[in-house]
């Protein structure tokens, strides 16, 4: 028999990174993308033997870079993925620009699926970043700990933990949080970053029910397509998909610098937050899970997160 909950069968790793800054410093606002980009920037170094010809690489299908990269999916996918990031996520809700020397910065990494296995890569990029420099500006920093969602450390005096390196899926995260947010009538959706979600050819301006859904039911099958899980999560049919009874929304867009283009971009999206009605528990359990997956396009520059509440409950 089919469990409701088999296309949530997702493994993930979060990762709560602390790093350092050595001098005084000044950042973007959104972090985001610095991070990601310094991220690649340090595997390129580090991995690349081919003058960074990506195209023209006979190693391509074998290099690191492009397994913690862009990681191709285990089953092919209906949707094109080409150029996007399925396996990691980069979250970052420090917004302050000034730092000083000696303060102290957070970021969230979520590994997905067989990214989980580059765990030591990953970090030993974000060591050599510290070095190298984040950012415009080359912003100098130590990584202070690295530690997993029950607050155990990852990275301890230099030693690496692996016993703490816990792998969860999706499921776990829902039957967790549905725990917590039992149907209790009404809810908020807060949106934590901007989301960019495009809907029958359109990108939204304002958030709409139906699309969120649409896009979510998209987000869970692409990570199943990515993990080998034969999904059937578009079969749901959007049926029931709760009123949006008010919504506090705008646009936003995000400046980020792309290594590869040596180029200044636009990511655009929509802040804001909205009040739904009652959930259906196929809704509830996507919902829930699109708190940690992300929603909508550039998931990996910390797009699309958001935190679903009962209405009673401070968000």
């Amino acid at each position: 028999m089919t469990n409701r909950l088999d296309n949530y069968a997702i493994r993930y790793v979060k990762l709560h990174f602390t790093i350092r800054f050595i001098n005084d410093c000044v950042m973007p606002k959104n972090k985001t993308s610095a991070i990601r980009g310094g991220m690649g920037e340090m595997l390129l170094q580090m991995n690349c033997i081919r003058n960074r010809d990506c195209d023209n690489c006979d190693f391509r299908k074998d290099c690191l870079v492009q397994k913690i990269m862009y990681s191709e999916m285990e089953i092919p996918s209906k949707y094109k993925t080409a150029g996007e990031s399925v396996g990691y996520i980069i979250e970052c809700e420090d917004y302050h620009e000034a730092f000083s020397a000696g303060a102290e910065m957070a970021f969230n990494l979520v590994l997905f699926g067989k990214t989980i296995l580059y765990f030591n890569q990953i970090l030993n990029a974000f060591y050599s970043l510290g070095h190298f420099g984040i950012g415009k500006e080359k912003a100098c920093y130590e990584v202070v700990s690295v530690t997993n969602s029950q607050k155990k450390p990852i990275l301890q005096n230099n030693d690496i933990l692996m016993q703490n390196y816990v792998i969860s899926t999706v499921r776990d995260y829902v039957e967790y949080r549905r725990k917590q947010i039992e149907n209790k009538g009404t809810y908020r959706i807060k949106f934590k970053s901007p989301t960019a979600i495009k809907y029958q050819g359109e990108e939204l301006k304002e958030f709409q029910m139906t699309a969120l859904i649409e896009s979510l039911k998209r987000r869970v099958y692409t990570l199943d397509c990515f993990e080998g899980i034969e999904s059937s999560i578009l079969d749901l049919i959007s049926d029931e998909v709760p009123d949006i009874i008010s919504q506090n929304s705008r646009q936003v867009s995000v400046k980020r610098f792309s290594f590869h283009k040596n180029s200044s971009m636009y990511l655009r999206g929509i802040e804001g937050e909205i009040i739904i009605n009652e959930l259906p528990e196929k809704w509830m359990d996507l919902l829930i899970a699109g708190e940690l997956i992300h929603v909508g396009k550039n998931t990996s520059f910390g797009f699309g997160r958001y935190r679903l509440f009962p209405v009673l409950e401070e968000a």
